[in-house]
C-alpha cells in the first residue's frame, strides 16, 4: 500500500515540483499564470486532512480501482495526498540549488531539459532522497489512518483487534512495528542522502 503510493507519488510529484520551480519568478522559464495555478492546486491538496480526503474522494477511488475499501481502495487517496506533499518537497529542494550553476549552464547554451536533467536534479539528488524518505514516513502514518475506514494494513489491525476487541497487546505490537518501520526507512534514507551528497 505504502510502496505503490510512494512510487506513483514520486513519478507524478517530481515533475510537478520541477514545474513549480522553473515557472517561478526569476527562474529558467518564468510563467506567473502556470506557477500560480499549480501553487494553488498543490496548496489545496496539502490543506485537506487525510481522513477527510479519504472520504471525500470515495467516488473517484471507486472509478479508478473499482472499490473504496481494502488495500486497493486505500492506494488512491494515499497517492492523491502524497503527490502535492512531495511536489512541495521537490520545490524546496530544487530552490536550494546554487543559481550560479544554473546561470553557467544557461551561458553555455543548455536547453531547459538539459538544465533540469543535468543540473537541477543531479545537484539536488541528496535532498530529493530525503524528500522521498519524508514522504514514505508520512504515507506510513496515513496508511495507519486508512485502517479506520477499512483500508487494511496495520491501522486496520490496531482498530479491529487492539481497540474494538480491547486487546492492548495487539495495539502495543502495532505501535512497535510502526516505530521500527519508520526508524528503518528514515535511517536508510539518511544513509543514502549522505552517500549522494557531494558537497
Amino acid at each position: 500500500m505504502v510502496g505503490v503510493s510512494l512510487v506513483i507519488a514520486t513519478l507524478l510529484g517530481l515533475p510537478l515540483g520541477v514545474l513549480l520551480v522553473i515557472t517561478g519568478p526569476g527562474h529558467i522559464k518564468p510563467h506567473p499564470a502556470i506557477h500560480s495555478t499549480l501553487s494553488i492546486i498543490v496548496n489545496i491538496g496539502r490543506s485537506l486532512p487525510f481522513i477527510i480526503l479519504l472520504v471525500a474522494i470515495v467516488p473517484f477511488t471507486r472509478l479508478v480501482v473499482g472499490t473504496s475499501i481494502g488495500t486497493l481502495g486505500a492506494i488512491v487517496p494515499l497517492t492523491v495526498s502524497a503527490i502535492p506533499f512531495f511536489a512541495r518537497l521537490v520545490e524546496t529542494t530544487l530552490l536550494e540549488v546554487d543559481s550560479g550553476i544554473i546561470e553557467a549552464a544557461q551561458a553555455i547554451g543548455a536547453t531547459t531539459w538539459q538544465i533540469i536533467g543535468k543540473v537541477l536534479i543531479p545537484e539536488a539528488k541528496s535532498g530529493l532522497v530525503l524528500g522521498i524518505t519524508n514522504c514514505a514516513v508520512s504515507l506510513i502514518s496515513y496508511s495507519a489512518m486508512a485502517g479506520a475506514v477499512g483500508g487494511g494494513g496495520l491501522g486496520d489491525l490496531a482498530i479491529r483487534y487492539g481497540y474494538q476487541r480491547f486487546q492492548p497487546d495487539v495495539m502495543l505490537a502495532t505501535v512497535i512495528v510502526l516505530v521500527i518501520l519508520v526508524q528503518g526507512i528514515q535511517s536508510l534514507g539518511d544513509w543514502m542522502a549522505r552517500k549522494l551528497n557531494h558537497k
